[in-house]
């Protein structure tokens, strides 16, 4: 099935503990405060016009610091399969976002975006 799909966020994910050293650190480093994103208290983010992606600093509840992408989609069985296919496999599902890890086994999310968010104009189209 034809769907949309874009690289769209650098994830930076860090222990509790070392999120607000991490904020300050890539805000300034960005060049972009980095306030809490909408109703998710565990993220903090900045749209990065240059670059038209986003980049966020989530706090973790346990585990060790690493960064992650996010692709965001408007059809995830469709990106998660077409995912799949090039060697990537499913981690866990949390809502509407799929974790998967590469063929190297770092993570990444698939990230379901609403209806009408992906086009011609700013994604992939995938038939």
């Amino acid at each position: 099935m034809a769907h949309f799909s874009r690289l769209f966020a650098i994830c930076v994910d860090v222990p509790a503990h070392d999120h607000d050293a991490t904020v300050a650190f890539w805000s300034g480093a960005a060049g972009a405060e980095m306030p809490v994103v909408g109703k998710y208290p565990e993220f903090n983010g900045a749209r990065l016009p240059t670059h038209d992606m986003l980049l966020l600093a989530q706090r973790l509840g346990d585990g060790e610091a690493r960064m992650h992408l996010d692709f965001h989609t408007d059809d995830l069985d469709a990106e998660v399969a077409r995912l799949e296919a090039l060697g990537a496999t499913r981690v866990e599902r949390a809502g509407n976002w799929q974790v998967m890890r590469d063929p190297a086994g770092l993570p990444f999310c698939v990230v379901l975006d609403g209806p009408g968010t992906l086009s011609e104009a700013n994604a992939t189209r995938w038939d």
